[in-house]
Formats: C-alpha cells, structure tokens, sequence
C-alpha cells in the first residue's frame, strides 16, 4: 500500500504492555499528521503479514527482547523495508550492558564498578567483589532487559542471595554493579544533537518500573535538571558521545547518575518509551517540539542499512 506506515509493537518481551502504549501513541500522532497507519503485533506470523502489506516504512515502537536488541532490526534489513530508530549492531550492542559498558570506558565515559556473574557461579561473588573492590549496597540486573525489569538494589548479602535467587530462575548472566547514590539524569539526544536534560526524583528507591509507568508512583520530572550550567552542559555532550560511539540513529535516551560531581552513564536506550509519562517527549516539549513533530520526524528519518 502506498505511502503505508506500519507501527509494530506488542511482541514477545516483558515489555508488551507497554510497547503497545507507544505504539497506540505514535499511532495516534502519525494518524493526526495525515499518513495511513496498520499497528501489526510483532509475534506469531508477522514478518508474512509484513511482506503482504509493503508499507513504505515500519515505525519500530517494540520495547525490550526481540524489538530493540538487532533481532527485529536484522528482519527488516533482510525485507529492505525502512525502519526508525537504531539498526541492528547499535541496537544490539546499547542492549548488551556488558558490551556497551566496555565501549564507553573504552571511550573514557565514566560507569559504575561492576562484573559478570554467570548462572550457577554464585561461588564466583565473593572472589569477584574483592577483586573488583565493589561493597554493599549493589545493584543487581540482567545484562539484557530495559524497563528497569528485573533489576534489584541489594544492601547486605542477605539481600543479594534472596534477588540473585529470582533472577537466577530466568537469565543466564547477571551484571552486579556498585550502587551510586545521588541524583537521576537523563539525556534525550535527537540525531546529532543533545536535547536537555531532565532530573528524577522518584518517591520510590529509584525510578523502577512502576515509577515508569505508574501515574501513581509520583516520581517528579524537574525539567531542565537543577545542576550547574557548566556540568549541564558536560551531561548533553557525554549523551551525544554515548550515542555517537554506539552509532546510534533516530533517538535514543541515555540514563546517568551524578555524584560527587561526577557523571556515571548507566546505560543508552535505542528506543525510548512514547507513553504518557515518557521522559524523551517531555524534553523534547520543554525544547518547543511537540509530540506529533517528533514522532514525524523519527518516522522521516527512518532507512535501511542504519
């Protein structure tokens, strides 16, 4: 169909729920700008139903395993069809926390202490803490979730045998990281340029799940971040760094801590949420971009071979 945009969404990672919150919003926005819009489910038989439909590009609102780690990227290179957001080496690399964390400490970008724990090497901790003088409290997460799914701050080893324990049962590799206190930075980059910054204070321990999508978890966004204009500018430059190492393209949101007046980049998301409390289109808004133009420019900045 001429002219077709296809939004897929939903899929098969733990994040469906709310992949589907932002595909039924850039749906919506894409809808009010004129274009012809199919949400298609990227499960079961769609890359068939993806062939039969031919659109002109595929606005890729997929969260999590399958929608933004190269898989889904790989399919849609293979069919030729033009497509938002990272391709597949960026997006599989900003997914895999131990690979993009090399990079950026390759790339002299500051991250928290950490190591690997495989599955059934819990003897491995108290080797690996020592060596890598990492002490409580920690934090505890799979290598490749978004979402902030699955992860746990752990402040004795009690704690840490209890999560590892749960995680254990699902994910093969585990990253364990020292916990950095402070405040929550996140930087929306739009391109090849750093957007703003915005702060996170979140009434919960950190800005989890639910404090993603839960109107009801009160997190509160400060808009521009209350840091010095000197270190302001630092974060959106260590962002653009972020996303131009990765060799990221579309969006991408990259999520920081600062403490003692320093930067430490926790990890660059390819395809950041578009729901109602999504952090990227509150910057870009505070920017004086509104949510419709940004969703069209993504969509126009779609390609193969990204």
């Amino acid at each position: 169909m001429k002219n077709l945009i296809v939004v897929l969404m939903g899929g098969l990672s733990d994040e469906r729920e709310i992949s589907f919150l932002t595909g039924k919003a850039c749906s919506k926005a894409l809808r009010k700008k004129g274009y012809k819009i199919i949400e298609l489910d990227a499960k079961g038989e769609f890359v068939e139903k993806l062939k039969k439909l031919n659109p002109k590009l595929v606005f890729n609102a997929l969260h999590g395993k399958y929608g933004e780690d190269g898989f889904v990227q790989s399919i849609l290179e293979s069919l030729k069809i033009p497509y938002t957001h990272s391709g597949v080496l960026s997006s599989s690399l900003a997914m895999d926390k131990e690979l993009s964390r090399f990079i950026f400490k390759k790339n002299k970008i500051k991250v928290p202490k950490y190591f690997i724990l495989e599955k059934n090497h819990k003897n491995d901790f108290n080797n690996k803490i020592k060596k890598n003088k990492i002490r409580f409290p920690i934090v505890i997460k799979p290598i490749d979730e978004g979402s902030s799914l699955g992860v746990y701050i752990c402040k004795n080893k009690k704690n840490f045998e209890k999560n590892y324990k749960k995680l254990k049962k699902k994910y093969n590799r585990i990253i364990v990281e020292q916990y950095i206190p402070g405040k929550e930075i996140q930087v929306a980059v739009m391109g090849n340029k750093a957007l703003g910054a915005i702060e996170l204070v979140p009434s919960r321990e950190f800005y989890d799940y639910t404090a993603k999508y839960s109107s009801k978890a009160k997190t509160e966004h400060i808009m521009p971040a209350l840091i010095h204009s000197k270190k302001y500018k630092e974060v959106l430059k260590l962002a653009r760094k972020a996303h131009k190492i990765l060799n990221c393209r579309g969006i991408t949101r990259s999520d920081f801590r600062f403490f003692n007046d320093e930067f430490y980049l926790l990890e660059t998301n390819t395809q950041p949420g578009m729901t109602a409390l999504s952090l990227v289109p509150e910057i870009a808004n505070y920017c004086g971009i509104k949510f419709q133009d940004l969703i069209t420019w993504i969509a126009k900045d779609s390609s193969i071979n990204r």
